[in-house]
């Protein structure tokens, strides 16, 4: 369900096992909508749409965390297998349920408050209840950076969201972490090797992943400990990307959780024996999960719409990146760009990490996303 970058790459991984996908989205533009074997045109928020959709295929599986999970639960009650099950999305695509649910299972988070309203939180940052630096997230809703902000003095107040929220003590940060894990009915877990991020501030979305990670044996252990815990926690099934704050003092922190595939594992495709998409339907098919060694060290760049530009799509500087050893692109096919949004993602492959990431350096510099016309919107 849902017919996004992610949908579209299962869809072509689906394809050699000879797996019929059927994809809703709202859009028929949509870059899973061009590929799939049957597509339907509907909102994933909608009970009838969800409904109706579910009621065509044998199994659902979904890659966003937005939707009607009412309609989930009456498919599932009639006997549709979905996987990862409603009740998991139920609780992660609400930021709120997801923090409880780490509290109340032991997972080590952030300090965190619940608020509903603006105003709430002004009241409790008058109050001291709620102190400087802290970040804002929406419960519901947010994506890709949008529904979070960072206030770190009194003049950033104006940054807050009015909408029910999660207040999350800031964490001083070393590095930005994840690990996808997989697990199927059967009970099989295996996990990927844990991946460092670097983030675009601007935006508040991961703009670099380094695999693998510049982390100490132990750190990459306990992350991996962590997210195993997660996971099994949930009782998933299927894929679940463990986002993870490493402290400055040492101390490794779940952020949050995605019942998915996942940004963080993009490099998959051609740095891994087998790519997060395969072990997705690897997973929820109940098969055997395969293996996730790396073959070659990767920096994975998202490829982000330029400042300034809204429109019909132009890719600049693609031809000049393929002449650079290692450089494997992947663009989504969306047919209008905006600034920050996702447009594809380039994977840069080399005999070393730091191979990869001076060849990164270049891509960054070269590839640009900005519209036919001439004008700047």
């Amino acid at each position: 369900m849902s017919g996004g970058q992610l949908g579209k790459m299962l869809t072509q991984v689906a394809s050699v096992f000879d797996i019929q996908v059927y994809v809703m989205d709202q859009s028929n533009e949509a870059p899973a909508a061009q590929i799939c074997h049957q597509f339907f045109q509907g909102d994933q928020t909608n009970f009838d749409d969800v409904y109706s959709f579910g009621k065509k295929v044998d199994l659902l599986t979904f890659e966003i965390e937005h939707i009607n999970i009412e309609a989930l639960r009456k498919l599932k009650k009639e006997g549709l297998t979905i996987y990862p099950d409603p009740e998991t999305l139920h609780v992660i695509k609400d930021k709120g349920l997801q923090k409880e649910f780490y509290n109340n299972h032991h997972i080590p988070t952030s300090n965190f408050q619940l608020f509903n309203s603006k105003e709430e939180v002004l009241k409790a940052v008058q109050a001291g209840v709620v102190n400087y630096p802290f970040v804002q997230k929406l419960r519901t809703d947010g994506y890709d950076g949008k529904g979070v902000a960072v206030v770190t003095e009194a003049s950033k107040l104006n940054r807050l969201i009015d909408a029910p929220c999660v207040i999350e003590d800031a964490v001083d940060i070393d590095k930005e972490l994840s690990v996808i894990v997989a697990r199927n009915p059967s009970g099989e877990i295996k996990c990927f090797p844990i991946v460092e991020m670097e983030f675009n501030e601007e935006a508040n979305l991961v703009e670099t992943l380094i695999c693998p990670a510049n982390v100490s044996k132990e750190v990459e252990q306990e992350s991996i400990r962590i997210a195993v815990e997660v996971a099994e926690a949930f009782n998933l099934v299927g894929l679940l990307a463990v986002e993870l704050f490493l402290d400055k003092k040492g101390n490794i922190l779940v952020n949050e959780s995605a019942p998915r595939t996942h940004n963080s594992g993009h490099h998959t495709i051609e740095a891994n024996i087998t790519s997060q998409y395969e072990q997705q339907l690897r997973a929820i098919f109940d098969w055997p999960l395969g293996d996730t060694s790396i073959l070659s060290p990767s920096v994975m760049l998202n490829v982000l719409g330029e400042p300034g530009y809204i429109g019909k799509v132009k890719y600049e500087g693609l031809e000049s990146i393929l002449k650079v050893p290692g450089v494997k692109p992947h663009i989504y096919g969306k047919k209008i760009t905006k600034p920050n949004r996702k447009m594809g993602h380039v994977t840069v492959l080399g005999k070393t990490i730091e191979e990869a990431q001076e060849r990164a350096e270049l891509v960054k510099n070269t590839l640009k996303v900005k519209t036919y016309e001439s004008a700047k919107n």
